[in-house]
């Protein structure tokens, strides 16, 4: 080996060193960074001698990554909905909770016993219409937070859907970036982490598939086999509105679907094109969770209304004539039951707050003038109706007849059931998902692995150094002869 091969090597495995160690650094620096892929340097043996660096490799698992994404997305759909389901049941309260349903309504029929054991005392008839007015106003606030929630994923959905058209458009922009790269010969890492972490990102809204590419380039899939981009990109449209209602839905149009350039596409959770994650757990609380909760409380106040609306059990009712509860002073019509939930109210004629007489009560809803102040038989009668066991004449209670109380605690149950499910399928979600972050983090940086590294790039370069000193001694011997 002559004295200018001797440098020349020495010299490519100085600035392969360098190189390397600028590599560790930047893997060391990046160990937190989301969507950053480990670099490694690649080296070879030139034909001439010395080291020839090849170039920088990126790497990550595809494998790993596809099944952390999927994870990632059935977690956070699991999330969004347990979420709801949870705040459903704190609006109907538990049964050891004072403000319950279903505390309301025992006490609601504590109020008609004592009441109609002492008919003559104002104080007890002002109890009954105290109690059956926060019963009434229960259940509307629990349907108006069903339909503000419903609100609020609606106005999620637009917010996503803004979000997943740009994030699209930015990983189109990536796509062309790093196929510009590669053909000058540049590094594209910094793009691939950056198109990693967008994906990411879109994979949370969305659950997608992704397809390499010629040229470093990419294809996204929904699991639900629509396609966001390959080439082109998907446009997606979709139409807030600023309050949602019981009556709206999306199969009569007053609420918005979804569309994949211009062509309708199923936002079920069964099928949805976007199903899976965020964005198909916002429409399945706007059109599934939160229109059943709606239906469920719609058939509560439907039956509360009917067992006070008859005449045999209030003698001075009219066939026709609203009973005890009404719906919104008004007689139950039964084809317009939608939004009863929110509309239950007790009749203005016993509600002293509105100008009416708690003495009706005792004496008829329709009573013009008080009656004997010791009779009771109506309060019995109100107490007996409450009691009584009718099939609900909707909802989803399954067959048999039910007490007013039992019905609600039937809906309670129920509620609990489902959240209970939903908090399963979260834990299991959960677990998965906590399982795939930590091989995620497992195959990124390993900082002691990196040290590791570093040492021995050290020596190298030290040894480097040391073929240089040693080529200069041989010159300066050399040059003093």
């Amino acid at each position: 080996m002559t004295i200018s091969s001797a440098l020349s090597n020495a010299m490519t495995g100085l600035r392969a060193a360098g190189r390397t160690s600028e590599v560790i650094s930047a893997n060391i620096a990046n160990v937190m960074t989301p969507g950053y892929g480990v670099r490694g340097l690649s080296l070879s043996s030139s034909q001439i001698g010395g080291v020839t660096i090849d170039g920088i490799t990126r790497n990550v698992d595809p494998s790993l990554l596809a099944d952390y994404r999927l994870a990632e997305a059935a977690f956070t759909n699991a999330s969004d909905r347990t979420r709801f389901l949870n705040d459903f049941e704190n609006l109907l309260g538990t049964p050891d909770e004072p403000n319950s349903l279903t505390a309301r309504m025992s006490d609601f029929e504590s109020r008609l016993i004592e009441a109609s054991s002492r008919p003559d005392a104002p104080e007890r008839l002002q109890n009954v219409a105290n109690s059956a007015r926060d019963l009434a106003t229960l259940i509307n606030n629990a349907s108006d937070e069903v339909q503000r929630a419903r609100s609020n994923a609606d106005q999620n959905i637009q917010i996503q859907t803004d979000k997943l058209n740009t994030s699209l458009l930015n990983v189109k922009e990536l796509n062309a970036q790093i196929t510009r790269t590669l053909s000058s010969g540049g590094d594209p890492s910094a793009l691939l982490d950056s198109r990693q972490t967008i994906v990411d990102e879109i994979n949370a809204i969305v659950p997608v598939r992704q397809v390499p590419r010629d040229r470093g380039q990419i294809a996204l899939y929904s699991t639900g086999g629509a396609i966001l981009l390959d080439g082109g990109v998907a446009e997606i449209n979709f139409n807030a509105v600023n309050q949602v209602t019981p009556f709206m839905t999306v199969e009569d149009g007053t609420l918005s679907g979804l569309t994949i350039n211009g062509f309708s596409v199923r936002t079920d959770s069964d099928r949805g094109a976007l199903g899976g994650g965020s964005l198909g757990a916002q429409f399945e609380i706007r059109d599934e969770l939160g229109t059943n909760a709606q239906n469920q409380l719609d058939a509560l106040a439907r039956d509360l209304i009917e067992r006070f609306q008859s005449p045999a059990v209030d003698p001075s009712l009219m066939p026709g004539d609203p009973g005890l509860f009404t719906d919104g002073s008004m007689a139950l019509d039964p084809t317009n039951e939608v939004g009863l939930a929110s509309r239950l109210s007790l009749n203005p004629a016993v509600d002293d707050r509105v100008g009416g007489d708690v003495w009706r009560l005792r004496d008829g809803i329709n009573a013009v003038t008080p009656g004997d102040v010791g009779e009771s038989r109506l309060l019995q009668s109100l107490s007996d109706t409450l009691t009584r066991p009718r099939v609900p004449a909707s909802g989803a209670f399954g067959a048999g007849a039910f007490s007013a109380a039992n019905l609600i605690s039937t809906l309670t149950s129920q509620v609990g059931a489902a959240r209970a499910q939903s908090e399963q399928g979260l834990s299991f979600a959960s677990s998965q998902f906590d399982e795939m972050t930590q091989q995620i983090l497992a195959d990124g940086v390993d900082t002691d692995q990196e040290l590791q590294r570093l040492l021995i790039v050290e020596q190298a370069y030290a040894a480097n150094v040391r073929m240089i000193e040693a080529a200069d001694d041989m010159m300066q011997t050399i040059l003093r002869l």
